[in-house]
Formats: C-alpha cells, sequence, structure tokens
C-alpha cells in the first residue's frame, strides 16, 4: 500500500470522525441539510465531504460496507476499533480509485489541515509552540526584555 494513501487517512481520520460526530449515520444521505450544515464546524464539514465523495465513487458492495461501518462508527463513538474499520473502508476506497486520492489530497490540502504526530512518554505534540518542556525538574531561562 502506498504511503501516501497512508497518511491520507491519517490526515483525513480526525475530519472522519468529527463528521460521524456531528452527523451521527446520516452523514452519507443524499440531501444537504442546511440547518446541521450550519451548526456543524468546519471539521465535521471536510469529514462529511470525504465520506460522500468515496461513497459516491464505490460501488454497491462498496457503498454497502462504507455504510455499515459509518452506522457502527456512529452507535459507538468512543469505540477505537469502530472508528479505525471506517478509517479501513476509506483506505480500501483510496487503494481502488487513483482519482478519489487526489480528490481527498485536494479536499486536505484545501482546508490547510496539519497534522502532528507524538509517540511517547511525555512527548510534546504542537503545530506552533514557542517554549515547551516535558520531563522532572525542568529549568527553563527566559532572556531578560
Amino acid at each position: 500500500m502506498s504511503a501516501d494513501i497512508i497518511q491520507l487517512v491519517e490526515q483525513a481520520g480526525p475530519y472522519l470522525s468529527a463528521a460521524v460526530g456531528a452527523y451521527g449515520a446520516a452523514v452519507l444521505g443524499q440531501a444537504e441539510d442546511r440547518a446541521v450544515n450550519a451548526a456543524a464546524d468546519a471539521t465535521a464539514g471536510l469529514g462529511r465531504r470525504i465520506l460522500r465523495v468515496a461513497w459516491h465513487r464505490r460501488d454497491e458492495a462498496g457503498r454497502a460496507a462504507l455504510e455499515s461501518a459509518v452506522q457502527t462508527a456512529a452507535e459507538e463513538p468512543n469505540d477505537t476499533d469502530a472508528a479505525a474499520a471506517l478509517r479501513q473502508q476509506i483506505k480500501r476506497a483510496l487503494r481502488e480509485d487513483a482519482e478519489l486520492v487526489r480528490e481527498v489530497a485536494g479536499l486536505l490540502t484545501a482546508a490547510g489541515g496539519v497534522t502532528v504526530n507524538v509517540s511517547g512518554t511525555r512527548a510534546i505534540g504542537a503545530h506552533h509552540i514557542g517554549v515547551a518542556a516535558s520531563g522532572d525538574h525542568t529549568t527553563i531561562h527566559l532572556p531578560q526584555q
């Protein structure tokens, strides 16, 4: 599997979760509900667009699998396995459709999304940061102004 697809799915993950959290299983619905769209934030809106474009590009079996993953994730919002199953469906769709890869990449780029991966004990993750310290008995000396 392409590293690009893995990276896209990692970047899209928070948006997908936000969309399912905001819209529930109705996230794939055909009708645009302007009141719901107005209430949802940009993160959920982007997740919804990603899910809908993937759904529209799938065959009948692919749509059914994606709908099932969305339904499960909506019913069990705190279940990390359900969220992973949804990401797996998106990954499968991306592997099978190069145009979908370009479209999702474009959506994420247009949104200006930033992914910060953090790992390890006391790791610090931030997009922009001034001074950060992690550890016991840390002393920070700031220049005098």
